[in-house]
């Protein structure tokens, strides 16, 4: 891949992880800003509920800036767009779509498939 591609992925995994720790950062904030003391049982369920669902999400983020971080350390290395089983290259396309992503469609594909005869 050429390097100036390289680059823009680089700057794009790296704006992605800075909006993902900043989102992160405001529910720190407002999960400790939030002082709210509700004596009605519903409204309480629901603000648990709500800060469940929210810690869930913030989960998930975590592992995708794990994952950003792992495919800057792929640019880093040279295996960027490589995939990891056939070792072909990864169409730029497919990248855009999901610049994390460590295989090509062909070999996603097989995988899937094969997960799905498992039934996982």
């Amino acid at each position: 891949m050429k390097p100036e591609k390289l680059e823009h992925f680089r700057a794009l995994l790296n704006q992605k992880i800075n909006d993902l720790l900043g989102d992160a950062g405001k529910t720190v904030s407002e999960m400790l800003d939030e002082k709210e003391n509700f004596p009605d049982p519903n409204d309480r369920a629901s603000l648990e509920s709500d800060r469940n669902f929210e810690l869930r999400i913030r989960d998930r983020e975590r592992k995708l800036i794990k994952k950003m971080q792992e495919a800057l350390e792929r640019i880093d290395d040279g295996t960027f767009g490589i995939c990891e089983r056939c070792g072909g290259p990864i169409s730029e396309k497919r990248l855009m779509a999901r610049p994390v992503t460590t295989l090509c469609i062909e070999c996603k594909t097989k995988e899937e498939k094969i997960e799905k005869q498992r039934g996982e």
